[in-house]
């Protein structure tokens, strides 16, 4: 488990407006560095955690969101919503952008935010959407 993993998993407990989640495995080429790769999602969602304290959305990072050709990935999802799953984001480009979407994600009724309304990087980026899970009977929502 990384650090922090424990508080972002207790945050996201508390019913969030919506859960960003964080891809911390997914590996780019770097030729740059000596292991020839980085794990950029770790730093993003740590960058994500702090920007995002206190704003009722929860972030927490995941092992594996299997898009690993396209890292760094994140997943945005609500209880009644449909989930989005968007590869290829960059932590120092797209912070701004992943901030912006989970908002607009959160006060969304369904979770679908209009096209025009979705950062470039969102909608460029989308790997898939995933309808929400039906209610089950007897819910008293």
């Amino acid at each position: 488990m990384l650090e922090g993993d424990l508080a972002f998993a207790t945050e996201a407990r508390l019913e969030p407006g919506c859960t960003i989640h964080v891809c911390t495995v997914c590996r780019r080429q770097r030729e740059d560095l000596p292991e020839g790769y980085d794990q950029p999602g770790i730093g993003l969602a740590a960058a994500l955690s702090e920007r995002m304290a206190g704003s009722g959305i929860a972030v927490v990072p995941v092992e594996c969101l299997a898009v690993c050709k396209r890292p760094c990935t994140v997943a945005l999802t609500a209880d009644g919503k449909w989930t989005y799953l968007i590869g290829d984001l960059d932590a120092g480009l797209h912070l701004d952008e992943i901030v912006g979407a989970a908002e607009s994600f959160a006060a969304s009724a369904n979770g679908i935010v209009p096209w025009k309304e979705r950062p470039v990087s969102f909608r460029k980026g989308v790997v898939a959407r995933v309808p929400p899970l039906p209610r089950t009977q007897g819910s008293n929502e």
